[in-house]
């Protein structure tokens, strides 16, 4: 091995190496990779999302269907539990 291949060798090495670290890096700052807490707060605003559209369809329900004043009395009342 001449001393032209070790330097080329050790140059790949080096930019793997580099090339890894860079990529840690971009991952632990919100890059590709979702960090767990990411991932918890994405549930919880689904969640979230979820019961508003619940809500939203029982109110809709509620403006639009002629019922009498205690069914009414009860949606409003489901809606306060939740």
């Amino acid at each position: 091995m001449g001393p032209g291949t070790v330097i080329m060798v050790l140059g790949i090495v080096l930019i793997v190496m580099i090339g890894r670290v860079l990529r840690a890096r971009y991952e632990a700052h919100g890059g590709a990779g979702m960090t767990p807490r990411d991932n918890h707060d994405s549930l919880r605003l689904r969640d979230e999302v979820q019961q508003l559209k619940d809500r939203i369809q029982v109110l809709e329900r509620v403006i639009t269907d002629n019922h009498s004043s205690v069914d009414l009395d009860r949606q409003i009342e489901r809606l306060r539990d939740r």
